[in-house]
């Protein structure tokens, strides 16, 4: 194991250590890191949503880390919600539009990738004629929500 792996799994906080494996195992292609036939590239290594917001994991309850493929078809859009743990997203296929209230929009190509915003409505929508795929990662523990749909 590297020193840099060693040194980020003796840190207090698993569920900041799940994502780390999780984003490393997923989100990584190219040279942040490299050895004979293997690289790495960071996709995204931020502390704060697209939206600005600081990042926060549950304080609560067994660590949960959910990887799931979301696909929206032409035309189609999710519900309004929030996030209640931070998400990260790739996009694998097409284009996604995502509306912030009180922010507006921002349009997300293939090979894109960020952590969504966890307190301001949004939702987002396959607004092409080509079906949307998108590689989700979601960093929460047993009992918090993923996606919460927004109170209107």
């Amino acid at each position: 194991m590297t020193e840099p792996i060693k040194c980020l799994l003796h840190k207090s906080n698993i569920v900041s250590r799940m994502i780390l494996l999780a984003s490393v195992g997923v989100l990584i292609a190219g040279p942040a890191w490299s050895y004979e036939g293997v690289s790495a590239e960071v996709l995204v290594k931020t502390g704060e949503t697209i939206v600005g917001e600081t990042i926060v994991y549950p304080e609560t309850g067994a660590p949960v880390v959910e990887v799931a493929v979301v696909t929206i078809a032409p035309g189609e859009k999710t519900i309004l919600h929030q996030h209640g743990v931070p998400m990260i997203a790739y996009i694998l296929e097409g284009e996604l539009s995502v509306y912030y209230e009180g922010i507006g929009l921002k349009i997300f190509k293939q090979g894109s990738s960020y952590v969504e915003t966890m307190h301001v409505d949004h939702f987002g929508e396959n607004a092409t004629d080509r079906v949307l795929k998108v590689l989700v990662v979601y960093a929460g523990a047993k009992g918090s929500e993923n996606v919460i749909p927004a109170s209107r």
